[in-house]
């Protein structure tokens, strides 16, 4: 017996380190030059800039989207995904993500599918500017299904000290600035499955709230990258001038999870559910699914994929970076005094 009689094919997986390589060498910055094939990865803090940095580390996954990417061959996307949600988790800190690393777990290893996916990865780093330093590919028979597979992200980030983005400094009478999201992004997918099956549309339909995308392209819209856009609103004026107070990346559990997390306990934030129109997508979740607005509402982002919070006296200079980013933005909400036993966010005059 051999180990490729086994099922695992070692020449393959260094055909996909060779193939690998040239896409890691794009996402190179200064501290880590991106190379591949080390037992490890250097990261130079000092190069990069920083002074008295703290380190912010995320993982994440993509979760049951994936399904929809192994079912269609559609692989292009999903690794813009896997870096959106850990970097956009990193951003809330105020930190810059400085380097990436992906798991990448298969039963019988596609060279080609894996490259489309590691380029999407790729893509997804130089959009959030950090590098893709390595990685783990791991071809395991009998774990996965045929042309199954699985993906897990790492992302380490740095901030300045007295720089961290916590919440501590958010009041009463803030403002909550919605930024729109791109789609469902990558959360609640299983939910998202079965309203497509409940549909009867198979994936090369025509997508019923997107003209021109089949159901299967539509949904698997990566996940926007707000990293850029927010790290140029939080240094506009100088980075000692406290624009953005907080932020929450909007992922499972929606607003009323999210938002709550990076508030004091003594505050709540007030959403006004008619300041922005769901997306079309949320609507055909919504209406062919039976979905209760408030299960909506707590499994998905409902077209704001990241808010910040601001002082009135901040929101047009934010509001303008943002923008000029490619950002939609809008007011959504404000801050207000938490009632006795109150939630720390409520979604109030939707009319969904």
């Amino acid at each position: 017996m051999t180990y490729r009689a086994a099922g695992v094919d070692i020449d393959a997986g260094e055909a996909l380190v060779e193939a690998i390589k040239p896409l890691a060498k794009s996402t190179a910055r200064s501290g880590a030059n991106a190379g591949l094939g080390g037992f490890g990865a250097f990261f130079d803090l000092k190069a990069a800039g920083f002074r008295d940095p703290l380190l912010v580390s995320t993982t994440d996954g993509v979760g049951t989207k994936l399904k929809i990417a192994i079912d269609t061959g559609q692989h292009d996307g999903v690794g813009i995904d896997l870096v959106a949600m850990c970097v956009n988790d990193l951003v809330v800190q105020g930190a810059e993500p400085l380097f990436f690393l992906d798991y990448f777990a298969t039963g019988k290893l596609d060279v080609t599918a894996a490259r489309t996916i590691i380029a999407g990865i790729a893509q997804g780093c130089k959009e959030a500017g950090c590098a893709l330093v390595g990685g783990e590919t791991a071809e395991m028979p009998g774990m996965y299904a045929k042309g199954d597979y699985d993906l897990a992200g790492f992302a380490v980030g740095a901030v300045e000290r007295d720089e961290a983005l916590t919440g501590a400094e958010v009041a009463e009478g803030d403002l909550v600035l919605g930024l729109a999201s791109t789609g469902v992004h990558s959360n609640g997918f299983s939910l998202v499955r079965k309203v497509a099956e409940r549909s009867g549309l198979a994936w090369d339909a025509s997508a019923p709230f997107a003209p021109g995308k089949t159901l299967a392209e539509a949904l698997l819209t990566p996940t926007r990258i707000y990293v850029k856009s927010i790290l140029a609103a939080i240094k506009v004026g100088g980075a000692k001038q406290r624009n953005i107070k907080a932020l929450a990346h909007i992922t499972g559990g929606g607003l009323v999870d999210n938002v709550p997390r990076v508030l004091p306990d003594t505050l709540q934030a007030e959403i006004d559910g008619a300041s922005w129109e769901l997306p079309a997508v949320f609507q055909w979740l919504m209406q062919t699914g039976g979905v209760p607005v408030a299960d909506l509402i707590r499994t998905f982002n409902c077209g704001i994929g990241m808010i910040a919070v601001v002082a009135p006296e901040a929101e047009a200079r934010v509001a303008r970076v943002l923008g000029e980013h490619g950002e939609q933005v809008r007011r959504i909400g404000r801050i207000v005094r938490r009632p006795r036993g109150g939630e720390g966010c409520v979604v109030k005059n939707v009319a969904w």
